[in-house]
């Protein structure tokens, strides 16, 4: 839950002040609150020099409470907020906007995981040139490993007439933040979230975010994992639902990068982070790279509806799509040596 600090933009009453009474009642968050006993609250604010402020910042923070807690929805009201708002984004690649039924979809959190060096972060920053020219929306990128590059997304700009002119407005769009620990990261995306409300109620729809990257979510996570305590994992857990909570109630793409690790002695790879994590994602694809060509095969692990595999060919002039029949509906399990003997057969 956020820090009471992170309400006073929207709410000025609770400010220094009123926080500092509550921390003394142990109060620190949104959710410390909603456990306390307001009656008991109220009743020592009271017994202060400034009560009717104190009271008036406790039924401030039961109003934002009631107004944040929505009411729940029906199928029929999902499904026409699914048309309405939850749209698809391109990701800049033919071949992944046809694996995914049209690109990187608002309001879910789509998860690629590969090894070092097989173009997870070439995928995100396609996609950041993609929605900023296209879409014309802002992107929100968060680079946990120094893989950013400018030059690389204005590569990714295709736009001929004015071309000068429409880098410079596409790359404005894109803003890039630099975490290293998971305790930056929450400041950081509080902080977004905080200004995407602030948005909302000044109803400011231009340019607004469309897509927010985090590039990689694993590198972070990692060292916070082990041992025999909790701790790491309830932060990973607690970062995975506050980007979904992004996603839905800000009709965000959400796009992260991990990698993979070791799966016993028999030389496969499995995604990192384990068996919490994989139930974060509402779409989970894996990237895989040919060191003898550079062909970038994608396989679907996770996803709603979709059920394919697509290879990039180094000749981008040639892409192979695969519908395989699945037991599972939401897995893929792919064979890449019959990929590439299909390909010799191209």
């Amino acid at each position: 839950m956020a820090p009471l600090k992170h309400l006073e933009m929207e709410n000025p009453i609770i400010d220094a002040c009123f926080r500092n009474f509550c921390a003394s009642h142990g109060i620190l968050t949104v959710e410390d609150f909603l456990l306390h006993d307001l009656y008991e609250l109220a009743a020592f604010a009271e017994r202060e020099a400034n009560a009717d402020r104190l009271k008036e910042g406790i039924t401030v923070m039961l109003s934002w409470i009631e107004v944040k807690c929505r009411p729940l929805l029906n199928g029929m009201e999902l499904l026409e907020d699914l048309h309405r708002n939850k749209h698809t984004l391109s990701s800049g690649d033919n071949g992944m906007d046809s694996l995914l039924q049209g690109g990187y979809r608002e309001g879910q959190l789509t998860e690629l995981v590969g090894p070092s060096s097989s173009g997870k972060t070439q995928f995100c920053m396609q996609a950041a040139a993609s929605v900023a020219e296209k879409q014309e929306g802002n992107v929100f990128y968060i680079d946990t490993g120094n893989s950013f590059s400018a030059r690389r997304i204005a590569q990714f700009i295709r736009g001929t007439s004015d071309a000068a002119g429409l880098r410079k407005r596409v790359l404005s769009r894109i803003s890039c933040h630099t975490v290293y620990d998971i305790y930056t990261m929450f400041d950081t995306l509080q902080g977004l979230e905080v200004a995407l409300r602030s948005q909302v109620q000044m109803n400011v729809n231009e340019y607004r975010l469309r897509l927010l990257v985090v590039d990689s979510i694993s590198s972070m996570i990692t060292p916070i994992l082990g041992g025999s305590g909790s701790q790491g994992r309830a932060l990973m857990v607690a970062l995975g639902y506050m980007l979904k909570k992004l996603a839905h109630e800000h009709n965000i793409a959400v796009l992260v990068t991990n990698h993979t690790v070791g799966a016993g002695e028999s030389g496969k790879t499995k995604p990192a982070l384990g068996e919490t994590w994989k139930s974060i994602s509402h779409v989970r694809l894996m990237l895989s790279r040919d060191n003898r060509n550079s062909n970038c095969t994608l396989s679907i692990l996770k996803h709603t509806s979709t059920v394919r595999t697509y290879t990039r060919l180094t000749n981008q002039a040639n892409a192979l799509y695969l519908q395989l029949p699945l037991a599972k509906p939401y897995t893929v399990s792919v064979c890449i040596c019959f990929l590439y003997s299909l390909l010799a057969k191209q």
